[in-house]
């Protein structure tokens, strides 16, 4: 069904290929994940299938690509289409109407197709991914993760054959994620739909992978059986390092999997020695006056349609606040309006004590760094080394305006995020990951009081994420206060000081990670799960009690 012999492909003027002779074959009906570090070619890979590299990428493609028995390079994107459905990283780029009913019906209606056909299989397909409650929305007041399962959705309303995705549950929570990954396990098996998904957050979908393709950073792939592959490498979910590091044969993809192990570990002895305590975390400092950043009764409405309820938050100096919740639940609102991006019907913001409500965007952005759930939004300049200086001139505080040493050294700044080498590449041609850690260093570069974070994880491989952990820490213990919103568990768990669970416009829970997290199932990392009541967050604070 998807084949491809001895293919590589090198983006014009780049100095080595993205992909280096790949040869892999997917057969029909296989259910087949693309995994490997940020900035391998996995979205290059994806995009060769529908034709899209190169002709909308440019660059130099050499090797044979055989797609539903078609050269996508001669059929054209065009006529692929008819064959494969293609969700994007970043849905808002795909989107073409302004409602999600007439989005998902789009593409049926180019296809001239009879509109009693048309108006079953878009029924079908918003009840398939729980989107009939929101069909008259209008796209733009979605959220992140509602607006990827509508681009979902409107890639399976064509029935393609092949469905290939890159990370769809990206900006889902734990439970739209599961919902739509059942989806499509359940068209794979029934309808017999090709499958072939890029996803960071292994845990999530290894159950229900029949075949692995892992991509290298120098362009090479390795194909095979999910858990021999994964016995190979390095990348693996916290079940998976678990696994391997207390030598559980075969390696467990399941939780239910892993518990038949757990259940033999020789825990009874080591918790008489020692009661299992959570993991000491460096305490926010005590403070004598106002917290750092702070929001009291924050009420906001799109329209009619109340989005925050009263919302009251604090975060102290040098403390990492995890904000979660289902998609929809407000988190994205309220991290705008902390930064002045939209203005409460009602309540205050404050910034070291002073209130900021209502005050200019820009004088806001000196003082506390917001990053979007799309860096795209950030990104301007001809390369990366320009996209921190110009923060630093639209602020005032660039060299040549002061004569002084910027809050920040720049390329200091991109060293520690791993971008050193990228200073003079145009960003919009680096991968969302990469992308992500660009706009984090423009907001960064003027060193604000608070930082906060939609969604920085997307893109981002596990050792990308523990090294964007390491560089949250230390800002931290600089005193920097930190509001991370994410869906991402196993990020809470690994980087969090108290983590607020919102629902419904509200904060309904706020605490110590293992006490919030510990006690809810959708919230749990996989450790909690499967060490329950033992207050285990990390492989780290396991290990440190099992060996």
């Amino acid at each position: 069904m998807i084949e491809f012999e001895n293919v590589s492909f090198t983006y014009a003027g780049a100095t080595k290929p993205a992909l280096d002779n790949i040869s892999l074959w997917i057969p029909e009906g296989e259910f087949a994940l693309l995994i490997g570090p940020s900035g391998a070619g996995k979205s290059t890979l994806l995009r060769c299938v529908n034709g899209l590299t190169p002709h909308f990428s440019g660059g130099h493609l050499r090797g044979t690509i055989r797609v539903a028995g078609l050269d996508p390079v001669a059929a054209t994107p065009a006529a692929m289409s008819r064959h494969v459905g293609f969700v994007f990283q970043d849905p808002e780029s795909q989107f073409v109407m302004d409602r999600v009913e007439d989005e998902i019906a789009f593409a049926l209606e180019n296809a001239a197709m009879p509109p009693q056909e048309m108006r079953v299989r878009v029924e079908e397909t918003l009840d398939l991914l729980d989107l009939a409650p929101l069909r008259d929305r209008p796209l733009i007041n979605l959220s992140g993760g509602e607006r990827q399962r509508v681009a979902i959705a409107a890639a399976l309303a064509f029935r393609p054959q092949i469905l290939v995705l890159d990370e769809p549950t990206s900006q889902l929570d734990p439970k739209s994620a599961e919902d739509v990954l059942n989806a499509l396990a359940r068209l794979n098996a029934d309808l017999g739909l090709t499958i072939l998904l890029v996803e960071h957050r292994l845990e999530r979908v290894l159950s229900f992978a029949d075949s692995l393709v892992y991509l290298d950073r120098a362009g090479g792939a390795l194909t095979g059986d999910p858990r021999a592959v994964l016995s190979q490498i390095d990348l693996g979910p916290p079940l998976i390092q678990l696994g391997k590091a207390l030598g559980w044969e075969p390696l467990p993809f399941t939780i239910k999997e892993g518990r038949r192990f757990s259940r033999r570990q020789d825990v009874k002895r080591e918790a008489s020695k020692s009661e299992a305590k959570p993991r000491q975390r460096t305490p926010a400092p005590a403070e004598a006056g106002p917290p750092r950043l702070s929001a009291t009764g924050i009420h906001f409405a799109y329209g009619r349609d109340p989005v925050l309820r009263g919302v009251d938050l604090a975060v102290a100096q040098g403390e990492m606040l995890a904000l979660m919740g289902r998609n929809g639940s407000g988190k994205t609102t309220l991290l705008k309006s902390l930064v002045g991006l939209i203005r409460p019907a009602r309540g205050r913001v404050r910034v070291d004590g002073q209130d900021v409500t209502g005050q200019d965007v820009a004088d806001m952005a000196r003082r506390v760094g917001y990053l979007p759930q799309d860096p795209n939004s950030l990104l301007f300049a001809e390369t990366v080394l320009d996209e921190v200086m110009i923060t630093l001139r639209n602020h005032g505080l660039h060299p040549d305006q002061t004569g002084e040493a910027p809050p920040v050294d720049p390329r200091g700044l991109l060293a520690r995020l791993h971008l050193a080498d990228k200073a003079n590449a145009y960003p919009r041609d680096l991968s969302v990951g990469e992308r992500q850690r660009v706009a984090l260093a423009a907001i960064t570069v003027t060193k604000p009081s608070a930082l906060l974070l939609d969604e920085p994880t997307r893109g981002l491989d596990y050792a990308a994420k523990e090294a964007l952990a390491e560089l949250l820490r230390g800002w931290r213990d600089e005193g920097m206060a930190i509001v991370v919103v994410t869906h991402d568990v196993e990020l809470a768990a690994l980087l969090a000081d108290r983590v607020a669970l919102m629902s419904q416009g509200e904060i309904i829970a706020s605490g110590p990670p293992a006490q919030v997290m510990g006690a809810s199932p959708l919230f749990a990392p996989q450790v909690a799960r499967l060490f329950p009541g033992r207050d285990w967050l990390t492989v780290e604070d396991a290990l440190a009690e099992l060996l």
